[in-house]
C-alpha cells in the first residue's frame, strides 16, 4: 500500500509541477495518465492530497469560484518540488514495476538520461524474465486446457513481447541520442525523393 501512495504522490507532485490544479483537474488529469485500466476515485485522491498537505509537499493556493462549487486549488511547495526530484531520481524494481513505470514515463522529459536509461532497461528486462516464465507456461499448459485459455494466454505473451521491442527502440534512441521509431518522421521508401 506505501508504494501505491508514493506513486499517487509522484503523479500528484509532477502535475502540479506543470502549475497549480484543483482535485476535480487532477482527478481527470491522472486518470488520463493512468489509462482506462486504473480510474482513480475521489476516495483514494483525496486522502492522499490531504496527507500531502499535512506533509508540506503541497499547499492549499485559494478556492477556484469560477464554477458553481468552490475548489480548493493546489500548488507545490519548495518541498514537493524536492520531493518530486527525489522520486524522478530513485532507481531500482519499483521504478519498473507495472504500478509505477507508466508514472515515472510519463515525466521522462524531466528526468535525466542515465535514470531514463536504468529503468527502460530494468522494465525490459523484468518483462524479458516474465515472457520466459510465461512462455514456458503456455507450453506446457497449451495440451491441458482448452483453446479459449491457450489463446488468452498466447495473447498476454504477444503483449509481453510488444512491449519489448518497444522498450528496446526507446533504448536504443536514448543511447543514439535520437527519438524511438515510433515517433521519427517517416522514412521515403526506397527510390522516391524526400518531399
Amino acid at each position: 500500500m506505501a508504494r501505491r501512495g508514493e506513486t499517487l504522490e509522484l503523479a500528484v507532485l509532477g502535475l502540479l509541477h506543470e502549475g497549480p490544479m484543483h482535485g476535480y483537474e487532477l482527478r481527470k488529469r491522472l486518470n488520463l495518465m493512468l489509462g482506462w485500466r486504473r480510474v482513480l476515485s475521489f476516495g483514494s485522491l483525496y486522502p492522499g492530497l490531504k496527507k500531502m498537505l499535512r506533509s508540506g509537499l503541497i499547499e492549499d493556493s485559494g478556492a477556484d469560484t469560477t464554477s458553481r462549487r468552490p475548489r480548493i486549488v493546489y500548488q507545490l511547495t519548495e518541498a514537493g518540488d524536492a520531493e518530486f526530484q527525489r522520486l524522478l531520481s530513485e532507481v531500482g524494481p519499483t521504478a519498473w514495476d507495472d504500478d509505477t513505470f507508466d508514472i515515472r514515463f510519463a515525466f521522462f522529459g524531466r528526468t535525466d538520461m542515465e535514470i531514463r536509461l536504468r529503468v527502460l532497461e530494468g522494465r525490459r528486462s523484468r518483462l524479458q524474465e516474465r515472457l520466459e516464465r510465461v512462455q514456458k507456461e503456455l507450453t506446457m499448459t497449451q495440451k491441458e486446457v482448452d483453446r479459449y485459455a491457450a489463446e488468452l494466454q498466447r495473447h498476454g505473451v504477444e503483449q509481453v513481447e510488444r512491449e519489448v521491442r518497444w522498450l528496446s527502440e526507446l533504448i536504443n534512441a536514448e543511447r543514439n541520442g535520437s527519438q524511438p521509431i515510433s515517433e521519427a518522421e517517416p522514412q521515403p521508401k526506397t527510390g522516391q525523393s524526400p518531399g
